[in-house]
């Protein structure tokens, strides 16, 4: 087996697309944590691991390793998802409800990084590009729908003023980063943008490093999967579920 644990590459995935095609290639399953590889190359990698009677499993790509496309895969075969709404990204989840507690934007971005939750260069988490790219991923595996990043209109927390996030919030409709795509027939319409949430909705109540997905489909017509703070060690959890399971197929 291999695993695949490089970073992210905005603009193709690589290297972890060719480092997943030759592990395949040689007999080897693939897993990885890179949303790249999915987002890039889920189609041929898919069709390749098919034909090689191999795994490509990908669990901890979105939500850690809480199981949602295993859920999918192996508790609800023949659910057709037709939409969901999620809070996906962690680190503009703790800089917001660090605005919300009193501290300026940069300082909360200070906090997270500090934390060890924030990279040293935050762009692709505060620009919105991971959440879009788990938006994408979403899109490609649960909802079986092809949609490139270009497609995901897609709006940061750069120029949200933590006066405006302190307001939003004592009004009862907090700023959270929201992932949404819903089908309109042939076609699926995503987005990545803050938004104020009304706190009847389950998504208002995440705060922090928790994350929420809403799913709806043709048989549930809501089903949410919530995980709440989880530690460092959920990521690699997903990744050896992932492992359990290509072993089972190996036997």
């Amino acid at each position: 087996m291999l695993f695949e644990a490089t970073s992210l590459n905005v603009s193709d995935g690589q290297p972890a697309i060719d480092h997943i095609r030759t592990a395949l290639e040689s007999g080897a399953h693939a897993i990885t944590a890179n949303k790249g590889p999915i987002v890039h190359g889920y189609e041929a990698l898919a069709a390749l691991a098919t034909e090689k009677r191999k795994r490509f499993l990908f669990e901890s790509t979105v939500m850690d390793g809480a199981p949602i496309f295993s859920m999918f895969r192996e508790g609800l075969p023949l659910v057709h998802v037709n939409g969901f709404r999620g809070i996906l990204n962690s680190t503009t989840n703790v800089i917001l409800s660090g605005m919300e507690s009193g501290l300026s934007f940069e300082d909360s971005l200070k906090q997270a990084q500090a934390f060890g939750i924030a990279e040293t260069d935050p762009t692709n988490d505060i620009e919105g590009w991971d959440a879009a790219f788990k938006t994408a991923a979403l899109i490609i595996v649960l909802m079986r729908m092809p949609v490139k990043l270009s497609d995901i209109k897609r709006e940061g927390i750069a120029n949200l003023s933590a006066g405006a996030v302190r307001a939003a919030k004592s009004a009862g409709k907090p700023y959270k980063l929201v992932c949404r795509a819903w089908k309109d027939g042939e076609r699926v319409h995503a987005s990545v943008s803050p938004q104020q949430v009304p706190l009847s909705d389950p998504l208002a109540w995440v705060e922090g490093t928790s994350s929420i997905l809403y799913l709806e489909s043709d048989i549930f017509p809501g089903l949410a999967i919530m995980e709440n703070n989880p530690r460092l060690e959920a990521t690699a959890y997903g990744m050896l579920a992932d492992f359990v399971r290509a072993a089972e197929t190996t036997e």
